[in-house]
Order: C-alpha cells, then sequence, then structure tokens
C-alpha cells in the first residue's frame, strides 16, 4: 500500500517562498509518475506540477508556471514543490499524488494514491 505524507505547509507573506515535501512509502517501484494539486475552499482540485519518473520529464499548470519547480530525490523517496512569489490565490491545501498508469495525466481522477494535505495560506 502506497502511503503519501505531505509537510512545509503553513503561513507566509505575499512575495515568500516555501518548499513543500512528499515522502512516499510502500509499493514505490511501480509509480509511474508524481504530481502536486491544490485546492481552495469552494474550488476543484486543480494540477500543479507533474514529474514523470522514467525520465524526469516536468510538467506545470498555468497558474503557478514559472514560479514553481517540481523534483524529487529518488534515494529519500521525497517529491518537491518549490514555490515563490507567493500570491493570496494560491492559498489552497496542497496535495502530493502518485500515478502508476502509464501515461502521463494532469487529470486528479486517474493519481491512485493522496496524500492527507497540506495547508499554504498566503496573507496580503
Amino acid at each position: 500500500q502506497v502511503q503519501l505524507v505531505e509537510s512545509g505547509g503553513g503561513l507566509v507573506q505575499t512575495g515568500e517562498s516555501l518548499r513543500l515535501s512528499c515522502v512516499v512509502s510502500g509499493g514505490t517501484s511501480n509509480i509511474y509518475a508524481m504530481a502536486w494539486f491544490r485546492q481552495a475552499p469552494g474550488k476543484a482540485r486543480e494540477f500543479i506540477a507533474g514529474l514523470r519518473n522514467s525520465d524526469n520529464n516536468t510538467w506545470y499548470g498555468d497558474s503557478v508556471k514559472g514560479r514553481s519547480t517540481i523534483s524529487r530525490d529518488k534515494f529519500k523517496n521525497t517529491m518537491y514543490l518549490h514555490m515563490h512569489s507567493l500570491q493570496p490565490e494560491d492559498t489552497a491545501v496542497y496535495y502530493c499524488a502518485v500515478d502508476r498508469n502509464p501515461l502521463f495525466s494532469k487529470a486528479a481522477s486517474v493519481y491512485d494514491y493522496w496524500g492527507q494535505g497540506t495547508q499554504v495560506t498566503v496573507s496580503s
């Protein structure tokens, strides 16, 4: 059973940066891709960034493109999301997820396992 645990969320000021971490355990050898999503109150879950394990190719959502970086440390089974120039509209619960299907997707519905989420609040 794959388990994901996020950390690194919190309260930051507009313009600041933060790094989220996601530790993955159990059954990691079958993971094809890893991704970050976020969900603000009353809104749909939004794709933020994704990484394909086979070649480290990355994808980003339009709302964070240019100010976010997804990366992983395969030896620590940990995925990271570094965000800078944070804005109040970035306030949301951030989730990490993994996909065992061999076709990368930005759709939340295809991801098999999810973390519990970590709250990020950006104050103005």
